[in-house]
C-alpha cells in the first residue's frame, strides 16, 4: 500500500522506542513525492516529506498523509469476497478464480470478446504488478473494451504526442524549472501536481518562477488556485479554447511571427495551416472567447517574443477537450521552440 522502495538499502531502518524508518514514493499521483514513514509493528506512527528526495524536495500534501488512514483502514480489502446468500464472505484466492471462470466463461461463449470490458485504475504506473501483467491480461482477455484512467484523462494528449514525435509516449512537458513564460490553459497544477508533468510542489516552482522575472499567465473559466498565482488570469468562455488557439495562430502569421529555425526541415502543411486560420481573427473570434482582441494577440506575441527555449505551454488533456493540447503544442514550434 506504501509503495515502492527508493533505496533498499534503508528499508526498515531501526530507531528508538520500536520505531522503524522507511522511505518510500507516495503511490497515489504521478508527482511521486518522496515520504519519509514511521512505523511500530504494523502501525503507521508519521508520514512526513522527505528532504532528501531531489525531485519533491520535503514537500508534502494532504493525500500522502492520508496513506496512514488508508493503510490502517478496518475496511480496506485484504483477501477476496464472494456474495453467498446476499451477504459478502471472505474466500481464498483459488476460490474467487473458480468464480469467475464459472461466470464469466459461459458469457464469453455466447456473446464474444467484447461483451467483457477491463478497466484499471490510477496509479498504475506505480504497481510492478499491474505494469508487468496487465497489458498481457488484456490481450489474453481478447476484447477491445478497455479503460483505465489514461482514457479518461489524457489519450488526446498522447495521440497529439504520437502524431507530431512519432511515439505515444513522447509527451511534451513544461521545463517549470528554466521557463520564463508559462502560458496554461485549462489545468489546474496547483492541485493535481500536473498532470503527466509530475510537478510537486507546483506553488513552491510558481514562485519560483517569478522571483527569477517570468510570467505565469493562465487561461481559464473559473478563478483556479493556479489562477491565483498567476501574473494575468484571462477568464476564457467554456469550450473557446480551440477559437483562441487558432487565432493565436492567425496572429503568428499575420504579424509575420512564424519562424521555425532549426525545426524547418521536420514541419509540414504550414501554408495548409495558414489557410485553416485565415478566417480566425482575434477580432472575429473575440466575442465567442469572451477575451478582448488585444488580449489574445499579446497572448500570441508573448510566446512568439520571449526567445527560443523559454516560454512554455500547458494545456489540460482531458478526453472531452483532447483538442487543446493539440493544438497548444505545436504553438511552440511555430516560433522554433
Amino acid at each position: 500500500m506504501i509503495g515502492p522502495n527508493i533505496d533498499p538499502a534503508t528499508e526498515a531502518e531501526p530507531l528508538t522506542g520500536g520505531e522503524r524508518r522507511h522511505y518510500r514514493i507516495c503511490p497515489l499521483c504521478e508527482a511521486c513525492c518522496g515520504l519519509e514513514i514511521r512505523t511500530r509493528g504494523e502501525r503507521v506512527t508519521s508520514i512526513r516529506g522527505w528532504e532528501g528526495d531531489v525531485l519533491s524536495d520535503g514537500y508534502l500534501c494532504p493525500k500522502a498523509v492520508a496513506l496512514k488512514d488508508l493503510h490502517e483502514d478496518p475496511d480496506r480489502l485484504r483477501q477476496p469476497l464472494l456474495r453467498r446468500d446476499g451477504r459478502l464472505v471472505p474466500a481464498s484466492w483459488d476460490e474467487a478464480y473458480a468464480e469467475i471462470e464459472q461466470r464469466l466463461m459461459p458469457l464469453l461463449a455466447t456473446h464474444g470478446r467484447d461483451a467483457l470490458a477491463l478497466t484499471v485504475g490510477n496509479p498504475s504506473a506505480h504497481k510492478m504488478g499491474l505494469l508487468l501483467y496487465f497489458g498481457r491480461m488484456a490481450r489474453a482477455a481478447g476484447t477491445r473494451n478497455i479503460f483505465s484512467a489514461s482514457t479518461l484523462d489524457q489519450m488526446p494528449k498522447q495521440l497529439q504526442s504520437g502524431l507530431m514525435y512519432g511515439h505515444w509516449l513522447s509527451v511534451a512537458l513544461p521545463d517549470i524549472t528554466r521557463t520564463q513564460h508559462l502560458l496554461i490553459l485549462g489545468a489546474n497544477p496547483a492541485v493535481s501536481n500536473g498532470s503527466m508533468w509530475t510537478v510537486p510542489d507546483f506553488r513552491g516552482k510558481a514562485r519560483a518562477l517569478r522571483a527569477r522575472g517570468g510570467r505565469l499567465v493562465v487561461v481559464d473559466p473559473r478563478r483556479t488556485e493556479t489562477a491565483e498565482l498567476a501574473d494575468h488570469h484571462h477568464a476564457i468562455r467554456p469550450g473557446a479554447d480551440p477559437f483562441l488557439l487558432a487565432s493565436m495562430v492567425h496572429t503568428l502569421f499575420d504579424e509575420n511571427r512564424v519562424r521555425l529555425g532549426h525545426l524547418a526541415e521536420l514541419t509540414n502543411g504550414l501554408e495548409a495551416l495558414r489557410t485553416a486560420v485565415a478566417d480566425f481573427s482575434p477580432e472575429r473570434v473575440a466575442g465567442r472567447c469572451g477575451l478582448d482582441a488585444a488580449a489574445i494577440r499579446q497572448l500570441a506575441r508573448d510566446l512568439a517574443g520571449i526567445g527560443y527555449k523559454t516560454a512554455d505551454v500547458l494545456a489540460v488533456p482531458l478526453a472531452m477537450k483532447g483538442d487543446k493540447f493539440i493544438a497548444a503544442t505545436p504553438e511552440n514550434a511555430y516560433t522554433g521552440e
